[in-house]
């Protein structure tokens, strides 16, 4: 029987990468290993940053789902957060065999809590690709900054922003690999359903070679079209979230579904 006010790790899997996924909390002291898209906060201090999520969608994770994620639980739907636990905590999660991202891979938070990318301006495949993994899988609160290529690196030490899809940096493209790729596989995300599917239509839409997936050639024209829609890349990287969820969402539900045009004519009257 299902405990109080709690979701199964395999129903929140499904909403993690999605638009409709809740904000997840992960209140353990120093975890090593993380759930995608959850943040750390400290349970001591919940009356701090707990009133800010009033009337999100939460899910508070600790390691066994017992006390401590219970409690954080309540205390935020007493400040009107729609808050779940996560049933049977991380080891739940983990004896499913989801997916964890190693915690020290990821780029240290700002002091509100949100990591900093920065790249090159006018983005066209990767440059959105990646901000759109981030946000669903890693950090959904995480800033993203576009400058001119020859500024990257200086603004990256200025701001404490990681830099990326620039060359000679850590998440950038490695051989035949888009950035793309190499987040998905550093960061442990390939078993999602549908992130490889996802992976190799970027990699051709990127790096020229639309014969690695058939809808390489789609997702490039829709990304150049964005790109001459929008002057501003911020915006242009909204209208990309949307872009990309589509086609995840395709690759990982719709892939065997088919479509055609009937023509259906109404019947008559008394047949």
């Amino acid at each position: 029987m299902p405990a109080f006010a709690a979701i199964s790790p395999d129903k929140l899997s499904r909403l993690i990468g999605t638009s409709s996924c809740p904000v997840i909390i992960d209140v353990r002291p120093e975890p090593g290993k993380l759930v995608p898209a959850s943040a750390v906060r400290p349970a001591e201090t919940v009356f701090e940053w707990g009133p800010v999520l009033a009337g999100q969608q939460v899910v508070v994770l600790c390691v066994h789902g017992g006390s401590r994620s219970s409690g954080v639980a309540a205390y935020l739907r007493s400040e009107g957060v729609h808050a779940e636990i996560l049933e049977s905590g991380f080891e739940a999660w983990c004896t499913a065999g989801l997916p964890l991202i190693d915690a020290p891979k990821l780029p240290r938070a700002n002091e509100d809590g949100r990591t900093v990318w920065v790249t090159r301006a006018r983005p066209k495949v990767d440059r959105i690709a990646c901000p759109w993994l981030i946000r669903r899988f890693v950090d959904p609160r995480a800033m993203f900054l576009f400058v001119p290529a020859a500024n990257v690196a200086e603004v990256a030490d200025q701001l404490g922003a990681t830099p990326f899809d620039i060359e000679g940096v850590f998440w950038s493209h490695r051989g035949e690999l888009c950035t793309f790729d190499v987040m998905v596989e550093e960061l442990g995300l390939g078993s999602f359903d549908g992130l490889t599917r996802l992976a190799a239509i970027v990699r051709g839409a990127d790096t020229a070679h639309p014969e690695i997936a058939p809808q390489a050639a789609g997702l490039l024209a829709a990304s150049l079209g964005l790109s001459r829609m929008h002057g501003d890349d911020l915006a242009q990287l909204e209208d990309g979230m949307i872009l990309y969820d589509a086609f995840y969402r395709w690759c990982r539900d719709a892939v065997d579904e088919t479509h055609d045009w009937v023509a259906h004519t109404p019947r008559r009257r008394g047949k």
